[in-house]
């Protein structure tokens, strides 16, 4: 993107796949997921392409993919069709979905508004009904994010529940395998295709976090209560829990200390030996990376202890805490540096929960602020992924007052 103006790509359609030759592959067998179109985020490997992690000089400093991503084989062997790569934000460094380097795709449900990041062409594409479904990576919010900006269902799955393998890393420990899908139901059957572990449904009860819906936009939060509301109604009354103690502030201070001590473990050797160029936003997070005090990180990694300790107890006997997604619909294409900036401190505040307490986490859309899609959020046990996204399902029927 330049100038606050998103990307129409040559054909008139968003913008979402990576310029140039489209990486297509047809199923390798049927099952059950037979006559959908799939996409992947630049992130992950297909033999014979390049890995272009959404920066041309990351493409140019490294070989063609030597083998693809096993979650990407996984998709063909059930019957899917892959039909292609989609632009992201440079080495996943960022929540608003800009690329100058490829362009910006444009969000299909507010064109005015950023679709999101890192995972942004994913979410665009799938929004657009270009695919049915669509990869991404999530480190810090880079599924569910444009997910909720682009008024689409998105799942970050629980570390470790789907191989990495293939897979450009970020900060690995906390990296996930995600993806958008048209609908819920399309959500769970990948996640069918996808997942291990118990198939077993959520027993409730809901849990209503406070601390993220007072960090939410007024706007916002009011514009999800009716999809609260018809929750309650289908799940029972909701019961409300406060997760922060610390300020969710907190959570997002202590999140980005071992976040950028990560992507600085992954990415500094490349940075240091290319010395590419970087757009001003993602240079500013790899330079913050580069000074991160290993003091503070090693506080970071003690509260991640701390709030693991305080949240999978809670969710282990089947409960699902709800919240906002996003504090804010998708942010304006003119708005400034400053105001991204506030937006992004605010969203990670509450992206981190589930991504400090290693927990699955589905967003729904339920809302609009303005017209622009806002998302509301899911979040269960450690491993419980099957059965957040069969709980998924009945929560978006529920929503739409069915």
């Amino acid at each position: 993107m330049a100038g606050g103006v998103a990307n129409i790509a040559p054909d008139g359609t968003c913008g979402a796949f990576v310029p140039g030759p489209r990486c297509t592959a047809a199923p390798l067998r049927a099952g059950r997921l037979d006559g959908l179109r799939f996409a992947v985020q630049d992130m992950f490997d297909i033999a014979g392409w390049p890995t272009g992690s959404g920066h041309p000089e990351w493409s140019g400093s490294h070989a063609p993919a030597s083998g693809t991503a096993p979650v990407v084989t996984a998709l063909r062997l059930s019957g899917a069709a892959l039909g292609g790569k989609t632009v992201m934000v440079e080495l996943a460094c960022g929540l608003t979905g800009e690329n100058v380097w490829y362009g910006t795709p444009v969000n299909p449900s507010a064109p005015d508004r950023f679709p999101g990041g890192s995972s942004s062409g994913s979410a665009a594409a799938v929004a657009a009904g270009q695919v049915d479904f669509a990869l991404g990576s999530d480190t810090a919010g880079s599924v569910r994010v444009p997910a909720s900006y682009c008024g689409v269902p998105g799942i970050r799955t629980s570390p470790g529940s789907v191989s990495p393998a293939g897979v450009q890393a970020l900060a690995p420990s906390f990296d996930t395998v995600g993806w958008f899908a048209r609908d819920a139901e399309t959500l769970a059957e990948v996640g069918e295709t996808l997942l291990g572990g118990p198939p077993g449904g959520m027993t409730g009860p809901l849990l209503r976090a406070e601390e993220a819906w007072m960090n939410a936009d007024p706007r916002t939060a009011e514009a999800l209560r009716a999809a609260l509301e018809r929750l309650e109604y289908r799940f029972g009354r909701a019961v409300g829990v406060r997760i922060a103690p610390e300020g969710i502030d907190s959570f997002y201070d202590h999140f980005r200390t071992v976040q950028a001590e990560e992507v600085w473990v992954t990415l500094g050797g490349w940075v240091e030996a290319e010395a590419p160029r970087f757009s001003p936003g993602v240079g500013e997070r790899i330079a913050a990376a580069r000074a991160m005090d290993p003091a503070s990180a090693a506080q970071g990694r003690a509260f991640r202890r701390v709030l693991q300790g305080r949240l999978r107890p809670l969710l282990a006997g089947g409960a699902v805490l709800v919240f906002p997604t996003c504090p804010c619909p998708a942010p304006l294409l003119t708005s400034s540096q400053a105001e991204q900036d506030l937006v992004r401190a605010a969203t990670i505040g509450v992206t981190a929960i589930a991504g400090i307490a290693g927990l699955p986490e589905v967003t729904l859309p339920a809302g609009t602020v303005n017209g622009a899609p806002v998302g509301l959020s899911l979040v269960a046990a450690h491993g419980a992924d099957r059965g957040l996204l069969a709980f998924a399902r009945q929560a978006m029927q529920a929503i739409k007052g069915g």
